[in-house]
C-alpha cells in the first residue's frame, strides 16, 4: 500500500468556494474534454467545436464557465477568440484523475 503525506489546511469560506467551484468545473465531461484538448497550444472556438464535435454555442458556454474560474485564458484576433489552459495545477490534477481512471 502506497501512503502519501496529507497535510491539512485551514480553509476559509472563500477558499472553500473556489475549491468547490474548481471541482464542479472538472465534474463536467464536456469541460474535461475541452481542457484536455487545450493542452499543448491555444485553439479557436471553432477549432474546439469542430474537433470535439460540439456546437459552437456549447463550447462558448463551457469556455465562459472555465474563464470565470481562471482555468482558461483567451485572446482575440479580429473576430476570432483563441483559448488556452491557464493553470498547470488544474491540468496536472485532471491528468492524475485520468491516470487514476485508467489504472
Amino acid at each position: 500500500m502506497v501512503t502519501h503525506q496529507c497535510d491539512s489546511y485551514n480553509l476559509d469560506e472563500e477558499t472553500l468556494f473556489v475549491v468547490t467551484q474548481t471541482f464542479k468545473a472538472l465534474s463536467d465531461p464536456t469541460r474535461i474534454r475541452i481542457l484536455n484538448y487545450l493542452c499543448g497550444k491555444e485553439k479557436s472556438v471553432n477549432d474546439i467545436a469542430n474537433s470535439l464535435e460540439l456546437s459552437q454555442s456549447a463550447v462558448s458556454h463551457q469556455l465562459r464557465f472555465l474563464k470565470n474560474l481562471r482555468l482558461v485564458r483567451f485572446r482575440r484576433e479580429g473576430t476570432t477568440m483563441y483559448y488556452a489552459h491557464d493553470d498547470d495545477h488544474i491540468i496536472n490534477l485532471m491528468h492524475q484523475a485520468i491516470d487514476h481512471a485508467k489504472h
